[in-house]
């Protein structure tokens, strides 16, 4: 990897802002979102496919995703802490009539679809946990539910197959559109991290990639004691 992929860039011998590759989006970011997507696919392929063992095992590495996203929404670095991108109604409606501009990080529109797909796979991941599939498999903790409730579950889990597709169909619609008609290369960014912008670069050294990992290990405990109840 280049100097301007492995260290924060962006900052001149003074440490002012330049302009320049700057570091956006750190090393976990970007492999958490990497894996999220393969996870995802994964778990729709496996429950095609009837597979369901798989299906479970993505479902757990997908709750063990995002509850690390959600803790890395307040210990990681600039542009993925929560408090820098999520933005009230009114910053939302100034973006979207183009008198809030933004450079880097997620858009206040785009927070609102990171949240509701961070929500969402929450639901779908932990109401597995509690679901059955109607004939021999079920979640590990159904056991601790009524037959009655772990169906009523089972259903809810089913019927929220579509609203995931909407959100990660938009998804996908959006980074093609600020491609193709703004110019912004937010998949590559989402690749090496960097972007040509003189902003404030984020943090990712080797201080905070060992936050990252002790964060995804505690979140990976926490599921794997979950499911072994």
């Amino acid at each position: 990897m280049s100097a301007a992929q492995d260290t924060p860039t962006g900052l001149d011998a003074a440490g002012t802002v330049s302009t320049g590759p700057a570091r956006i989006w750190d090393l976990p970011t970007r492999l958490f979102h990497w894996s999220l997507a393969v996870c995802v696919a994964g778990s729709v392929i496996s429950i095609k496919t009837g597979t369901i063992d798989w299906h479970m095992r993505f479902g757990y590495a997908v709750l063990t995703l995002v509850l690390f996203r959600v803790l890395w929404g307040f210990a990681g670095s600039r542009y993925a802490l929560f408090a820098h991108f999520v933005r009230g109604p009114g910053d939302v409606l100034r973006y979207l009539t183009g008198r809030l501009p933004h450079d880097a990080g997620h858009n206040p529109l785009g927070a609102l679809s990171v949240l509701a797909l961070l929500a969402l796979l929450l639901a779908q991941a932990s109401g597995g946990l509690f679901a059955n599939d109607g004939n021999f498999a079920e979640g590990p903790l159904a056991k601790l539910i009524s037959s009655a409730l772990s169906n009523q579950i089972s259903t809810l889990h089913r019927q929220a197959e579509w609203p995931l597709y909407v959100l990660v169909g938009l998804h996908v619609c959006a980074v093609i559109f600020y491609t193709v008609f703004k110019f912004q290369p937010l998949l590559g960014a989402m690749v090496h991290g960097d972007r040509a912008l003189p902003v404030t670069p984020a943090q990712d050294d080797l201080a905070m990639r060992l936050r990252a990992l002790i964060v995804f290990a505690l979140s990976a405990a926490l599921v794997w004691w979950v499911v072994t109840l």
